[in-house]
Parts: C-alpha cells; sequence; structure tokens
C-alpha cells in the first residue's frame, strides 16, 4: 500500500540487548562462529568492550570482543575452552593476553560484519566476509576434563564499559564449524539510505566540503537505498526530506507562509514535509529548492536530512546531506537546466556514428522515398532515428540541438520564411518510410501552427485511407517537446548516462503523461525499455529516442478514458506491463479457447500509424495462438463522446472469441 514502509524494521535491535547462549562440548559446537552486523554510533568512546562472555563458574564477566584505545576491533580467548583466556577479576588482563586485531581503525556510522570462529586451538577475526587475522591458543579441554564443568557460555552486551558503546545489530546467529562466515555475510545484509553525492547538481563543492546553494533556485540530489554490501533494493517505500541546522540538528523554521524547503514533483513545488518521493528501484532525485538565506539565519549552514517515511527513527534508514550554504544566485552556481526559449526536436548522433538509420536532411525536399515496411522483429526498434533542419540551431551542451526563435526577424522576413504544407508533401508522407515519417513530422511542426498540423493529419488520413496517421500527427508536437526536456533533464549536459539514473525521469514522465500516478512501472517494464533503446549500463541520447518514440504513445494511449481504467485496475489486472509477443505466446500455451491477454506491440513505434495500439493475443476456438490489433482511437472517441458508452473490458468479453483473462507467465 503507497505510503506505508516496507522495511522489516523488527529484524534490527539495539547492541545492549544482544545476548546468544553456546553449548560448548565435543561435537557439533566445539568450534563455532558469531556472526553479525553492527552498526556503531559516532558517540562510541574507546577502549570499550562491545561482547562480554560469563558462564556458571564465573562470579563476573570477561571481555570476548572489544574496541582498544587505537580503534581496532580485538577477539580475545574463550574463558570455557582457553588457556589464555582473560581474567575477569583483573580489568587490565585482556590487553596482555593472545588476540586477535583489525588492521585498521573500527569504522562508526557505517554497517560493518563481524565474525568471530572459535575453535579449541585458534580464533579467527572476520571483517565484511573477509578474514583479518588468527591467533592459535592452547585448549582447556582435554580427556580427562572433569565432565561436570560448564559446558555452556553465555554472549552478550550492555553497551560497553559505562554505557560507552551505542549502536544497532541485526542477523546475530551462532553457527557450526560447518557454515562459513562468508555465506552469513551475503545472506541477508541490512539497509542504508544515502546520499548519492557525486551525482548532485545545482550546487557548487567549496574547498571544505560546504555545498553552496543559489537561494530559491533548483538543485538535484539522488538518494539511493542499497544494503549494506552496496546493492540496490527495491523496497516500496518512500522518502521524505526536510531542513536541518546544522550546527543543532534542529528543523529549520520559516514563517507560515512559507516552508523553508521545497520539492518539485512532477512539475509542481510543495512543502518537502507534505510531499513525499517514492523510490523507484532504490534511488530516487530530489529536486530541491531552499528558500532561506543563511545570511537571514545568523550565517548558520543547513543539512537536509532524508528519512524513509513510517518508518523507525534509525540513523541507518536516514540520510544526510553536506553542510549547505544559502546564498543568493550566484553565477558560480548552474542550475539544473537551462530551458531555451522553444524546445521543438529530438537530436540524434551525427551520420557518421550511425550511416545505415539517418539520411540527409538538409532540407524537406532530400527527403529519400521508400516503401513502408514495419515487422514484428525487433529491428524495428531502430526506425525512429531522425535528423529535424531548423533554421537556427545551438548547443545546450551535451550534443541536443534545439531550435531558438529569432525575434529580431521582421514580419516580412517571417512571412518569407513561413512553411507551407503543399500536395507534394502530403503525398511524400503518405509514400514515406518511418524514417521518412519521422524527418518529415520534425519539419511540418518546427514551422507550422496547430490548426495547419491538424489540416495535414485530416488531408493524411484522406489521401492514405488510414484514419490511424491523424492519430500519429496530431500527438508529435507534444511528443517532440516532451521528449526533448526529458533528456535535458536525464542527460543534464552528458553525453552517456547511467541506465539505473535515468529510470526515475523515465516513469514520471510516463506517469504524468499516462494521467495514472497510482501504479508504477515494474522492474520487467524497464528491461523491456532497456531493450526497445538498445542501450546496456548506459544510455546515449539515440537510446533514449528509440525508447521514447515507443514509450510516448503507448502513455499517451493509457491516458484515454477507455484504457486508463484497464491500466489502473490491480484486481484483476488487465495490462499486466509491457510484454513481448513471445512472453504472451508463452503464456497462452495449453491455455483454454478464449484465454486472452492485452499488450502494447513492441515493434509499432512513432509514427507508425499503430504506434501505441492495444493487442489482443488469444487462443482460439481452433486451439490455435491468434493476435488482433484493437482499434483504440474510435472506441476511445467513442467513450469520451457519449457518457453510456461500455466500458472497454465488457466489449472485450461480449466478443464471442474472448472468454477468460489470462496472467502473464514469465520464464526465468
Amino acid at each position: 500500500m503507497a505510503g506505508v514502509s516496507t522495511i522489516e524494521t523488527e529484524k534490527y535491535s539495539l547492541l545492549e540487548d544482544f545476548s546468544v547462549d553456546v553449548e560448548v562440548d565435543d561435537e557439533e559446537y566445539e568450534s563455532f562462529s558469531l556472526c553479525f552486523w553492527v552498526y556503531l554510533l559516532n558517540s562510541t568512546t574507546f577502549p570499550s568492550t562491545i561482547i562480554r562472555q560469563v558462564h556458571s563458574d564465573m562470579s563476573v564477566s570477561a571481555p570476548f570482543l572489544v574496541l582498544d584505545e587505537n580503534k581496532k576491533m580485538m577477539l580475545l580467548p574463550l574463558t570455557l575452552l582457553h588457556k589464555e583466556a582473560p581474567d575477569p577479576v583483573d580489568t587490565s588482563s585482556w590487553t596482555q593476553v593472545p588476540s586477535v586485531s583489525t588492521k585498521s581503525k573500527f569504522p562508526l556510522q557505517k554497517w560493518v560484519h563481524v565474525g568471530c570462529e572459535v575453535s579449541r586451538n585458534f580464533m579467527r577475526l572476520f571483517i565484511d566476509g573477509n578474514i583479518e587475522g588468527e591467533q592459535f591458543v592452547t585448549s582447556l579441554l582435554t580427556k580427562n576434563t572433569n565432565p561436570k564443568c560448564p559446558r555452556k557460555i553465555s554472549l552478550f552486551s550492555v553497551g560497553g564499559d559505562g554505557y560507552s558503546v551505542q549502536g544497532f545489530i541485526q542477523c546475530a546467529q551462532v553457527l557450526p564449524a560447518s557454515d562459513h562466515v562468508e555465506h552469513h555475510y551475503m545472506k541477508d545484509p541490512p539497509l542504508l539510505l544515502s546520499v548519492n553525492k557525486s551525482s548532485s547538481s545545482g550546487i557548487k563543492l567549496d574547498d571544505d566540503g560546504v555545498w553552496q546553494a543559489s537561494c530559491r533556485e533548483i538543485f538535484s540530489l539522488d538518494v539511493v537505498l542499497s544494503n549494506a554490501i552496496g546493492q540496490p533494493v527495491h523496497k516500496d517505500v518512500e522518502v521524505v526530506a526536510s531542513l536541518l541546522y546544522a550546527d543543532t540538528l534542529v528543523e529549520a523554521r520559516m514563517s507560515e507562509a512559507e516552508a523553508p524547503l521545497l520539492v518539485r514533483d512532477e512539475g509542481v513545488e510543495f512543502s518537502s514535509g507534505d510531499r513525499p518521493i517514492k523510490l523507484l528501484n532504490g534511488r530516487s532525485s530530489f529536486k530541491l529548492k531552499i528558500s532561506q538565506l543563511s545570511s537571514k539565519s545568523d550565517n548558520r549552514l543547513f543539512w537536509i536530512k532524508f528519512g524513509i517515511r513510517n518508518a523507525k527513527d534509525y540513523p541507518f534508514l536516514q540520510a544526510v546531506s553536506n553542510p549547505i550554504r544559502c546564498i543568493s544566485i550566484s553565477p558560480d552556481v548552474r542550475p539544473l537546466s537551462v530551458t531555451p526559449k522553444r524546445l521543438t526536436n529530438i537530436d540524434h548522433l551525427s551520420s557518421t556514428e550511425s550511416p545505415d538509420l539517418l539520411h540527409n536532411a538538409s532540407s524537406v525536399k532530400r527527403i529519400r522515398l521508400g516503401k513502408e515496411s514495419v515487422s514484428g522483429s525487433e529491428e524495428s526498434y531502430q526506425q525512429c532515428n531522425s535528423r529535424p533542419q531548423t533554421s537556427r540551431q545551438f548547443e545546450n551542451g551535451n550534443g541536443m540541438r534545439l531550435h531558438e526563435e529569432d525575434n529580431s526577424s521582421t514580419d516580412s522576413e517571417n512571412s518569407e520564411m513561413r512553411y507551407t504544407i503543399s500536395d507534394s508533401t502530403i503525398f511524400r508522407y503518405c509514400l514515406g518510410n518511418i524514417i521518412d515519417k519521422s524527418l518529415l513530422l520534425k519539419e511540418i511542426t518546427n514551422n507550422s501552427s496547430d490548426d495547419e498540423v491538424l489540416e495535414f493529419a485530416n488531408q493524411v488520413s484522406l489521401y492514405s485511407g488510414c484514419s490511424h496517421h491523424s492519430y500519429q500527427i496530431n500527438m508529435a508536437r507534444e511528443l517532440i517537446a516532451e521528449g526533448t526536456n526529458a533528456w535535458i533533464l536525464i542527460s543534464r549536459n552528458n553525453q552517456h548516462v547511467l541506465w539505473d539514473n535515468v529510470v526515475y525521469e523515465i516513469e514520471e514522465h510516463f506517469m504524468r503523461i499516462s494521467k495514472c500516478s497510482s501504479r508504477s512501472l515494474t522492474h520487467q517494464d524497464f528491461e523491456l525499455l532497456r531493450r526497445i533503446s538498445g542501450c546496456y549500463e548506459y544510455v546515449t541520447q539515440v537510446n533514449f529516442e528509440k525508447m521514447w518514440c515507443w514509450l510516448f504513445p503507448v502513455a499517451y494511449s493509457i491516458s484515454r478514458g477507455l484504457i486508463n481504467g484497464m491500466w489502473r485496475s490491480s484486481s484483476p489486472k488487465w495490462i499486466e506491463g509491457f510484454i513481448t509477443k513471445e512472453e504472451a505466446e508463452h503464456s497462452l500455451q495449453g491455455q483454454e479457447p478464449g484465454t486472452f491477454i492485452l499488450r502494447f506491440p513492441i515493434s509499432r513505434i512513432w509514427p507508425h500509424p499503430d504506434a501505441g495500439s492495444l493487442v489482443v493475443s488469444y487462443v482460439g476456438h481452433d486451439f490455435a495462438l491468434h493476435h488482433k490489433q484493437l482499434k483504440i482511437d474510435n472506441m476511445c472517441e467513442s467513450s469520451e463522446r457519449y457518457m453510456d458508452a461500455k466500458p472497454l473490458q465488457d466489449v472485450l468479453l461480449a466478443e464471442p472469441e474472448l472468454s477468460r483473462l489470462g496472467r502473464i507467465i514469465r520464464s526465468h
């Protein structure tokens, strides 16, 4: 359920509450390993005892795991097994007995995996799955050992000496000799929320490590939820940002009329406390704005704290930025992006980089005609790359060419430069292939009014005999503008962008265009989008265009009333997500006649007339698999025009060949 944390906080406990009993006998636990994850707070003092040991013959406990004055962890002999064990009465004896020590200082405010392997004749200390050292010791157990000697020892923590060690522990477990410490390290690592400071933008880093942010100017910070070994964690959680004074960690306050920290979501600004941001694939990009100057707050620095909503107040489930000094707008602090006067096209790599996909587009007259061919194979992903021409272009720093209006031109010059949509242009569009259509549409939308584009769409539908062309032409201007804006936000002046950073912006745009904020894209959806784009770890502008020319028509179709309700529905799930024809056929194998699955064909990309359409794949009465396209534009127009129009699911189930909704079976 949205807004409810899915973090299993019951797995974490205070270090002071740790206690475990170990039966040391001649069989399974003659050798054992104590493994756990520990998170020590900055308040920890040195030297301190982390874990103590005691058995029935001891009047006081002795140290077992300690931090020495050099902040190094030490593993000491076990009183029940080893002659060299420290004297419980002599508190200084543990500094003189054989021990195993870490090579470096033990880190604070960080999850660390500790493994203590104890045997009759040796001790080993592991940190984060790697052995730190080994110490041989003398066993107390012999053949003549009194059988009445205690065999159970308790290992516990009381928060150090005088409560000097404060922290948290997770997944504490005593393992027999047959289990490896390394396996426990990988089994269930704890979670950690952090700020990816290397991906910040719109802020300046001073030499003293303080960030400078311009007051009331947008800057961006990425927040990451990962486990302790650095793997991203896919959890349905929301993160809230707040502004703190760095010296007191008290939340900054302003007048009731204005919030000190604003967050931008879907193009609208909110008070940060009122707008939690959902993590996607373990990450989220916060677009923030501070409205309080440091100079108006006694020159104090700020911190931005991020916390998981509805989760316990654990420090490892919170993250803070560098100290921030909020100043008046500085020329040295560049905003996240600069929006040009007019955004008109999505550009692509030069012809030298992709000679087989691009045509010379120096003018519309030179567009090459060809027979339109869109197959059902993945090769058709490459059909939407194009190179539009603009009358005046400039580079925005990452290779994207944007059209800028020249306001200095006179009315007579504008009249001479006016683009005329002639009959020959209409015929060229009707006869051209997908790339030709894409080039021509970008030229037309760049130089024509909305009314002229609408008239062009009507004429193309008339001459081609296919009304579906009109649907693609009418969305062209919005598709191009939205795509250009999206790439500017995503690329941030970079030629290559990490795919994991792209998915957040993609989902945000998709949910806004599809008018459905209640359903997120799944990991499988993003994997298909990655496949469509043709990218691997990094995304180029060409990769983004391929994906966008498929995704935008799909989102546009979902925004229509009939499909929007089906997309929102979770029970039953009428449209399970983005799937291939092969996945649909695999899921329908062996199903009853009438079983069907709805999907968006991945081979139909803008401006193909069927881009964004729905296909019903079903098992016929002949037990063969069939695929039929639904005429979405006509049905949607009817439903928007008539209030009593039937829901699309009712229309489908009324078909004699369709009787039961199928489910997607994904092969692993």
